[in-house]
């Protein structure tokens, strides 16, 4: 069977902690991905989110799954109990779970005719190829996508290696959970078949990160825009929690940009990081370097939709999300002068973990 061949501009661009993390022991453990895909002509999003938790399978929640939050933020979930149908590449991008298949064979990598052959449920997905099918009981009909994506950024300056999102400690077993974000931007080619309608799509703005460990921060917040009126080449991803070094507990924040070529970054490690989030509805972030300043407001008046994250009882309903966030963003010198100013709306804006009964200001 054929792997789909790696857009070679991917190696450029490969980030760290690329590859899956298991150490083949570990029992209460999960690893999570996150693909976005926004389609500014139609003002839409669609976020795929895949996951893996307990892999030896000896687990009440041992399995895999699948959610989308699809147009106008609605919401599709999936569950495949069987661990074994799972694979992962422990040194690259590269894994998928296999639902309902005519394949006898070990759940591998297939190349995109194959897998529409054979996969009636499942998915794959490499750093330049998104895929899969779901079965949707509540409206009696099928989710299906592929499309193939060119990396454009991944974590740092494009011309040099890229780097870690949570700085070099993260290669040390310190930090719970891991956070990696893989490809800040990309453009998307392909189809999406979502509750009978079929979006078709050239360039569309593409993004995707991954998590690992034994449960989700404590609580925690996250932006993430690529898709800015008048700015194609803007791409922003900033996040906060409440997350575990080794024995203890800490509130970090970082944010990060890539604009036409240039990597801006505000991390505990170079800046100064401050915010004020509410429970829901206003996101404030204002980042300090010794060469730049940014702030960052993200609004909505939107509901948002739940979806799951991992805990030690399983997929849990504990993150609030809009993919239809209002987000303007500024970034200047510290003499002042403005660098970029954007806005969009269609930022993902998100909240979770707990509590939430108040605003979060550090």
């Amino acid at each position: 069977m054929a792997n789909p061949r790696l857009d070679p501009l991917y190696d450029n661009l490969k980030t760290p902690h690329h590859g899956y993390h298991w150490n083949q022991i570990a029992p209460q453990y999960f690893e999570g991905w996150y693909f976005r895909l926004t389609l500014p002509k139609s003002d839409q999003t669609f976020a795929f989110m895949y996951s893996i938790e307990d892999p030896l399978g000896n687990q009440s929640n041992s399995g895999g799954a699948v959610q989308i939050l699809g147009t106008d933020e609605t919401y599709l979930c999936r569950t495949f109990t069987d661990v074994e149908k799972f694979f992962a590449d422990s040194n690259d991008l590269s894994f998928g779970h296999w639902g309902k298949s005519d394949l006898t064979s070990a759940p591998q990598l297939l190349s995109p005719r194959e897998f529409n052959q054979n996969i009636t449920e499942g998915y794959q997905a490499t750093a330049s190829l998104n895929q899969g099918s779901i079965y949707d009981p509540v409206r009696n009909e099928y989710c299906r996508w592929e499309y193939h994506i060119k990396p454009v950024y991944g974590w740092g300056n494009p011309q040099q290696p890229q780097q870690s999102s949570a700085g070099w400690l993260s290669f040390l077993p310190v930090f719970e959970p891991g956070w990696q974000i893989t490809m800040a931007h990309g453009l998307a080619t392909g189809w999406i078949e979502w509750r009978g309608k079929y979006y078709q799509f050239t360039s569309a703005p593409a993004y995707s990160e991954k998590n690992w460990g034994s449960s989700f921060p404590q609580k925690w917040f996250w932006l993430n825009c690529n898709s800015f009126s008048r700015e194609p080449d803007l791409a922003l991803t900033a996040g906060g929690g409440i997350r575990q070094v080794l024995w203890w507990h800490e509130e970090v924040a970082l944010i990060g940009i890539h604009h036409q070529g240039k990597f801006y970054e505000f991390a505990p490690w170079n800046s100064e990081v401050s915010w004020q989030i509410e429970p829901w509805g206003k996101w404030q972030l204002q980042g300090r370097s010794a060469e730049y300043e940014v702030t960052l407001v993200g609004k909505t008046d939107l509901s948002g939709t739940y979806v799951r994250t991992p805990t030690a009882k399983g997929l849990v309903f504990n993150c609030r999300d809009t993919t239809k966030g209002k987000l303007d963003l500024e970034l200047r010198d510290r003499q002042g002068k403005i660098i970029i100013q954007a806005s969009s709306i269609q930022a993902g804006l998100e909240v979770g973990g707990a509590p939430w009964d108040r605003a979060w200001i550090v």
